[in-house]
């Protein structure tokens, strides 16, 4: 169990890029960013691989949940000004849980989340790390697992952690905006914030808050496409995850490879939810686990005599990074052979090595889905009406449609 300190001033500022100073509003917010459960998330990266693409993307969870908290604060604020009865209790335990609703991600955040851990989300590892946290501080943390979990009665507060106007999109949309450096990004969150209400224990947006969200949607579709699932940071992520996949399996078929403990135990084994669960020194297995990790591992299998292992790890290490091609349809069955008999000739593998080198799949993109939970208005005359029926933006409409693009992925011969 970590010692909770009691001799520091816990009500820090901190000078945050995006928002300037933001605060920490009670002591036991300043007790968990201080276990080493949290201090973790500092050497996780927000965009795993983006980096490779946009130079200035080096921001981390740690900076993202600080944020999305700062927000959180922001909106309770709001709330009660409005006349929404939020009681010291849940304002501290629905704070905690926007702070933690990370805590659960694996190095490069999405990038390896199910390749580390087949199976299991980063929202399931966070819940667990709660539930362990709520221990060492004697409870404290069981109503921030109920709000999380959508477990207490105050539905809202649940919607301000997770929802489609949750304070985690409105953090990472104007965060991964700045230090990307992508200006379509940039949603007036401040806007928004002050234009939040409660109707019936639901979330809703006060009618003339319908632009700054019709801008919040366009936004999260054009950062997804631009940043998120951009073509080359899509390459640079199936590489990542070759890479750990051939490193699986070599493992499990005897070779040592170099790894730290905490990498080694996860490359030995397979675990699922309910070892998670019910195994207290998984966990903190898992909470030894960051980017460094992997990237230390990478630097070395550069030199392994594993050809596959060796060939994408100086890929990734140097951003030699595979060619991608996106389409809207499936790419026919002829090319990709044509691509394989390639590589296979001129990297000199064999046909079972091949599948390491050549990855073709699926990018989908639904900036809003209506069905889930919609954004829902608060007219002036007290109706409730869903954003994409109030909105005379016909954009609005077509966002909540998926998008699915296709992609193929390969080496670049002879670089």
């Amino acid at each position: 169990m970590y010692p909770i300190s009691s001799e520091y001033n816990k009500k820090k500022i901190i000078n945050d890029p995006v928002y300037g100073f933001i605060s920490l509003p009670n002591d036991i917010l300043f007790d968990i960013i201080e276990h080493p459960y949290y201090q973790r998330l500092r050497r996780i990266k927000q965009l795993g691989m983006s980096h490779l693409v946009y130079p200035g993307a080096l921001h981390t969870r740690f900076h993202h949940a600080l944020g999305a908290t700062h927000l959180m604060s922001k909106a309770i604020h709001v709330l009660r000004r409005k006349g929404n009865e939020i009681s010291e209790n849940e304002e501290t335990a629905v704070l905690i849980a926007i702070l933690l609703h990370d805590i659960g991600h694996g190095p490069f955040s999405h990038t390896l989340e199910h390749e580390i851990v087949k199976g299991v989300s980063h929202e399931e590892i966070s819940l667990c790390f709660m539930k362990r946290l709520s221990l060492e501080f004697d409870g404290k943390l069981d109503l921030a697992i109920q709000i999380f979990t959508n477990n207490y009665p105050k539905t809202f507060l649940h919607q301000l952690v997770s929802g489609q106007l949750d304070m985690d999109r409105m953090d990472y949309l104007n965060r991964d905006s700045f230090y990307t450096g992508v200006s379509e990004g940039v949603i007036g969150s401040d806007r928004i914030i002050e234009m939040l209400n409660v109707n019936n224990n639901e979330l809703v947006v006060e009618q003339k808050g319908i632009y700054s969200v019709e801008k919040f949607l366009v936004a999260r579709r054009l950062m997804y496409w631009q940043v998120y699932m951009h073509k080359t940071v899509v390459a640079s992520e199936v590489m990542l995850s070759s890479v750990l996949r051939r490193a699986k399996y070599l493992t499990k078929e005897g070779t040592k490879l170099f790894a730290s403990p905490a990498f080694q135990f996860f490359l030995e084994n397979d675990y699922t939810l309910h070892d998670f669960k019910n195994n207290s020194e998984l966990l903190d297995k898992f909470a030894q686990l960051d980017d460094v990790d992997i990237l230390g591992a990478i630097k070395v299998w550069q030199f392994e005599k594993d050809k596959v292992l060796s060939e994408i790890s100086k890929r990734i290490i140097n951003r030699r990074l595979f060619k991608i091609e996106i389409g809207n349809t499936l790419f026919i069955e002829e090319k990709i052979q044509k691509i394989k008999h390639n590589v296979k000739n001129n990297l000199n593998l064999k046909n079972n090595e091949l599948d390491y080198f050549i990855s073709t799949n699926s990018l989908k993109n639904n900036a809003y889905n209506e069905l889930h939970e919609g954004i829902n208005l608060l007219m002036k005359n007290g109706d409730i009406v869903e954003v994409s029926k109030a909105s005379d933006n016909l954009n609005i409409s077509a966002l909540s449609k998926p998008v699915e693009k296709f992609y193929l992925c390969y080496p670049r011969i002879g670089f």
